[in-house]
């Protein structure tokens, strides 16, 4: 030990710097920390978007916004499945094989576009020219042959219950379905469809 006499007040006001840089790092970290959870705009610009489908009744459809797009979620009643094979053969690209990289993951590459038969998740945006179209679930509530589905207001583009583009209409593709995974009975994931 040295004999040199310690300076209290010295010490002190090193204790009392060190504390206040201490304090003043962690007032700093926080605000950097929390920019790791995606803001809003990182959300609207493609951040992976959970939807709570627990309470959607059969026939009942919830909009969500993923990337600036309106992602519907359609529970569909076991009558609106049914109507898919009568629809086959009236639609354009039954089997979602055009552009398929594109507007349909490997796992909706099949009857009924989907992860889950009830469940049909599809961008509402019409491959035409990009409106929204409006719901025409109900049988007959478009013609007398019409057994549901969507109906695009601005050129007449008519889907059936599965997204699928009707032929000789001015849409040239089926809705978009977007990347997507089921995290447990009740949530949906859009955005991601694999997981880490």
């Amino acid at each position: 030990m040295s004999d040199t006499p310690v300076d209290q007040g010295r010490r002190t006001w090193v204790a009392i710097t060190a504390g206040a840089g201490a304090i003043g790092g962690v007032a700093a970290a926080v605000p950097f920390v929390s920019t790791f959870a995606p803001s809003e705009r990182a959300k609207a610009a493609g951040a992976a978007v959970e939807a709570d489908i627990g309470s959607l009744k059969p026939g009942e459809k919830l909009t969500v916004e993923w990337r600036g797009k309106p992602v519907w979620i359609l529970r569909r009643t076991k009558e609106q499945l049914e109507t898919l094979k009568k629809t086959d053969p009236q639609v354009a690209d039954p089997k979602s094989l055009r552009k398929p990289d594109e507007l349909t993951p490997a796992y909706a590459r099949n009857d009924y576009r989907s992860i889950k038969p009830e469940f049909l998740v599809a961008v509402g945006i019409c491959s035409h020219l990009g409106c929204s179209p409006s719901d025409k679930l109900a049988p007959g509530s478009l013609s007398d042959d019409w057994q549901g589905g969507f109906i695009c207001p601005c050129h007449g583009s008519t889907f059936d219950m599965a997204g699928r583009v009707f032929k000789n209409k001015p849409a040239p593709d089926n809705l978009e379905v977007p990347p997507h995974m089921y995290l447990s009975d009740s949530v949906l994931l859009i955005g991601e469809d694999k997981k880490a």
